[in-house]
């Protein structure tokens, strides 16, 4: 198993962040519903600790709050694209560093995007989830591989 003393400090901020990440790229993809979306992305970290011993690293992201990268996005596209490229260069690393860690990270990054999702009912759909959120976690989806 590998957990944080395993990576530098940059490599760990750059683990460390992609979950929430992926949670304000869905976030930003549909106006309304902020606070209930931010509360559903922290409850997920609360939920993971529950799962303890599954993955060491997953254990060590989720034991404190969601990290976000404080780099200001001049709009959710900005954001979008910079998240992105974050979880590209994440799961690259974990590829190449934790690879036994990898697919668990990948479930709670994209169970975090999902659950932001559906914190919020809108565009009419069902489910709570809007096109513009749907397309947002498979960008996320895809971003991971």
């Amino acid at each position: 198993m590998t957990g944080k003393a395993d990576f530098s400090e940059d490599e760990w901020h750059l683990i460390a962040q992609g979950p929430p990440t992926a949670g304000m790229i869905v976030i930003t993809a549909q106006r309304g519903g902020t606070f209930r979306e931010t509360f559903s992305m922290a409850k997920s970290y609360t939920e993971a600790r529950t799962a303890h011993g599954a993955s060491e690293l997953l254990d060590e992201i989720v034991s404190s709050r969601p990290q976000l990268d404080r780099t200001r996005a001049h709009s959710p596209e900005e954001l979008r694209e910079h998240g992105l490229r974050h979880l590209r260069d994440a799961v690259a690393l974990l590829a190449a560093k934790a690879p036994s860690e990898l697919e668990e990270y990948k479930r709670f990054t994209i169970g975090l995007a999902k659950n932001v999702a559906d914190a919020h009912r809108e565009g009419g759909s069902d489910d709570g989830t809007s096109d513009a959120e749907r397309a947002a976690i498979d960008q996320v989806t895809a971003a991971l591989g």
